[in-house]
């Protein structure tokens, strides 16, 4: 293949400086960027996201060296805010047919406010998500009656749930059935098991995989690149470093409720058309809450998003 020939390839793995990009004939070359890539619109500390398609030239044939040139337009993608870089974003992922959110209430604990952020994060992009709650083995029964309630509230919105152990393989079936056929980003909290998931999807990849600090039970970072593995042909999981905190992009206050599917269910029923449920009269979402059709902790979550506090707890 000469240096001239245009190539067209996904991204695979992202390093920072250097893309793992995997041709459509499944070969996979080691290029960079030509030059600085600006995305019209957007300002991000990463140009390129795992999940992009991209043009390429081949750069040295023997060691299978490119340079990208185009970046194809994109389906959708999964952003937060960056937490170096103000006013910027961080991609963690482009052109997927669904995310999935590993969530543990212990060691570590997820909270729902990130579990919340996650969610209209990918509602903005109409991105299906799912969420997996690991360590279902640590569970006490007061744990488990309260993971019970938390999912039925979310499969109640229309988030397909499931309790699982990566670890113990407890019902792993259920996500083999989740994955078949797509492109699936795996993300969560550093600790909740992602990688220990991706392994026994995937065996031969043999992840190196941490256990949970027992300082504050934060996680212990185990995955530091985004990566692309095939489970199998056609089917697809993108790893990503663990998120330990959230914040919201490119969003104007008055769009966010637009993302929370109980709150959408009542547009135009509040007495203000750009009400921002917070203290207007004749509100219909804070009816909504006042009356329990709401819940206090997605309405809690919603409230923090407006004042863009991170709700880490």
């Amino acid at each position: 293949m000469s240096k001239n020939t245009e190539i067209e390839g996904i991204i695979w793995r992202s390093t920072g400086s250097w893309y793992e990009v995997r041709s459509n004939e499944g070969q996979l070359y080691r290029c960079r960027l030509k030059g600085k890539f600006k995305i019209k619109g957007l300002k991000v500390t990463n140009p390129l996201a795992v999940g992009d398609k991209v043009i390429f030239h081949l750069e040295d044939t023997a060691e299978n060296t490119g340079v990208i040139s185009e970046i194809l337009p994109r389906e959708n993608y999964i952003i937060r805010k960056s937490v170096h870089k103000t006013a910027h974003g961080h991609l963690l992922a482009c052109n997927i047919d669904q995310a999935i959110l590993i969530v543990t209430l212990v060691m570590p604990r997820t909270s729902l406010g990130f579990i919340d952020r996650f969610l209209v994060s990918s509602e903005s992009f109409r991105i299906p998500t799912v969420l997996l709650f690991n360590k279902c083995d640590l569970l006490d029964s007061e744990s488990e009656a309260y993971q019970k309630e938390i999912m039925e509230m979310y499969e109640g919105l229309g988030y397909p749930c499931h309790s699982i152990s990566a670890l113990e393989k407890i019902n792993l079936k259920a996500v083999d059935q989740l994955i078949e056929g797509k492109t699936s980003l795996i993300s969560g909290h550093s600790g909740v098991g992602k990688s220990q998931l991706i392994s026994e999807i995937i065996p031969e990849l043999e992840l190196a995989t941490s256990e949970v600090s027992t300082f504050a039970n934060k996680g212990v970072h185990t995955t530091t690149f985004a990566e692309m593995f095939e489970a199998k042909p056609g089917t697809y999981v993108i790893d990503s470093p663990g998120i330990k905190e959230l914040g919201l992009m490119d969003m104007e206050n008055e769009e966010i409720s637009h993302y929370f599917p109980e709150m959408r269910e009542l547009l135009g029923e509040c007495k203000f058309h750009n009400c921002l449920h917070v203290n207007e009269p004749k509100c219909a979402v804070k009816d909504a809450v006042i009356a329990g059709e709401i819940s206090e902790s997605r309405f809690n979550s919603y409230l923090s998003m407006l004042e863009n506090i991170d709700n880490r707890r």
